[in-house]
């Protein structure tokens, strides 16, 4: 039995997951970001239980199509952009998603807009954003370095996203003191 789950973004939220599974004696086949494949079905008293303890959690189990597939979306791009360290995350995502979920991109582009309110372009933006400020916390790389290695054409291309979605531009950020960054279920 596969089952998708909502805000599981990493491999903590995995572990979270396997522990809730583990206490409710569920054997998981295989655990991976956004879903859990049972090795038996659940009766009803056993899904209702999961969906409450994964709730406990700060997960959601998804029963429609279509929000799995945007949690689906999602995960693929969080894993693309903040799960590597490969230099340089140029891809297609466009390609990338069609090719993972095996449905066609325009299907997928328009519901994820209407679900989300936002684009799947707009939600990259908003992931690399993120991860540009990890990478600024850390101070190891360059604004050229970090702008490379996600995938900008150009220094500038950053800076003006980052001042557009932030409102302070990637220099200011760096000097700030504070913590700017958000978790990455909640963008």
């Amino acid at each position: 039995m596969k089952l998708a789950i909502k805000n599981m973004v990493c491999n903590r939220c995995i572990l979270v997951v396997g522990q809730v599974l583990e206490k409710m004696n569920l054997i998981p086949d295989q655990i991976q970001v956004g879903e859990v494949e049972l090795t038996t079905d659940l009766s009803d008293i056993q899904l209702s239980s999961l969906r409450l303890q994964l709730a406990n959690e700060g997960f959601e189990l998804l029963d429609d199509r279509k929000t799995m597939i945007v949690e689906k979306v999602k995960n693929i791009i969080i894993e693309t952009i903040h799960g590597t360290d490969k230099v340089n995350i140029s891809v297609n995502f466009s390609h990338l998603i069609q090719q993972k979920l095996l449905i066609e991109y325009n299907y997928i582009s328009s519901f994820f807009s209407n679900t989300e309110g936002i684009t799947i372009e707009q939600y990259i933006i908003l992931q690399r954003i993120e991860r540009a400020k990890e990478l600024l916390v850390y101070d190891e790389l360059s604004l050229g370095e970090i702008s490379h290695k996600l995938g900008y054409k150009s220094l500038q291309h950053l800076s003006s996203q980052f001042k557009k979605i932030t409102g302070l531009t990637p220099t200011q950020f760096k000097n700030i003191k504070e913590n700017r960054r958000k978790p990455l279920d909640q963008l």
